[in-house]
């Protein structure tokens, strides 16, 4: 099949190269326009645009998709199916009927769980035990077409947002060789999504990272894991931003503690919750690396210090 692909961030990848090494012709790449990065806020190519180009596919970095122009560039092309991975931009019902095959999308969980911009970090902070793939065919409603395939995996205790996408992004890639196989065998059987099970995962905003203490551990614990690695959990410490890049729930029950204060015991910072304890296991001060917390309370006398 001549395929276009839309992607653009490291999770869409995996996708392109399955793609690259199989039998089919990746025609055209399309991906976000370079973005400024870094310190010296240099334009930056995306992922996708860097592994397009080492493989001499041609790019396109349309603003909008939505011109006249943009348009009559992709119908051009002549492909036979688009594959969106994290593309970052929302397709016109005008694109989705150029390919003969219509869109399909990899997106990160198993629809119509976590439709939206977050699906892998609100999995974890809900405390999902499952997530996974879902290659759906594209329609106009958000993440709502009908399912092609699903690609599922367990959620461990310890995943953080950063390992779980890791392992989406691979299983991704998967998923996409078996459904492109069976739209050229004709055998694919679309399924309709359930209404009456859509959930949404908004999209993360910086104000998340703040923990409230008087949440259980458990919760606090889960937010943590799926805020790693954007925005980060954060405290105050000593009116300095202690930011938590991961901890652990104890059994422990009760605190007799406030929520918010630290129990230093054997080289262990706990914290007391409005249910259990919070152990931080790696954390980070301002202009410093992150670190084990042993390593922090080797410079830092933390017990009885109330957090937040």
């Amino acid at each position: 099949m001549k395929i276009i692909f839309a992607g653009t961030p490291e999770f869409a990848v995996p996708c392109l190269q399955v793609l690259l090494d199989s039998e089919h012709e990746v025609c055209a790449v399309y991906t976000q326009p370079d973005r400024p990065a870094g310190r010296g806020r240099k334009l930056q190519p995306s992922p996708v645009k860097e592994l397009a180009l080492s493989a001499g596919i041609p790019v396109f970095q349309p603003l909008t998709l939505k011109t006249d122009e943009d348009l009559q560039q992709i119908s051009a092309l002549n492909a036979d199916l688009m594959v969106v991975v994290a593309y970052g931009m929302i397709l016109t019902q005008a694109v989705l009927d150029v390919p003969r095959l219509g869109c399909i999308n990899v997106h990160a969980s198993l629809l119509p769980r976590w439709r939206g911009a977050a699906p892998i970090q609100r999995a974890l902070m809900a405390g999902d035990e499952h997530s996974g793939v879902t290659i759906m065919q594209i329609v106009r409603k958000l993440d709502a077409g009908d399912m092609l395939h699903k690609e599922s995996c367990a959620i461990e205790p310890t995943n953080t947002a950063s390992a779980l996408h890791d392992k989406l992004s691979a299983l991704g890639a998967i998923g996409l060789v078996k459904v492109l196989a069976q739209l050229e065998a004709g055998t694919v059987q679309p399924e309709v999504q359930d209404e009456a099970l859509v959930t949404y995962a908004e999209k993360l905003d910086k104000s998340e990272a703040v923990i409230d203490w008087t949440q259980a551990a458990a919760d606090i614990a889960r937010k943590v894991r799926g805020l790693n690695a954007w925005p980060v959990a954060q405290t105050l410490y000593q009116d300095k931003v202690l930011r938590i890049w991961q901890a652990q729930a104890l059994n422990e029950e009760s605190t007799g503690l406030q929520a918010g204060v630290v129990r230093c015991v054997d080289k262990n910072m706990d914290v007391a919750t409005g249910q259990g304890w919070l152990r931080l296991l790696e954390v980070q001060l301002p202009g410093g690396k992150r670190m084990p917390v042993q390593a922090f309370l080797s410079a830092h006398d933390a017990d009885g210090v109330k957090l937040g």
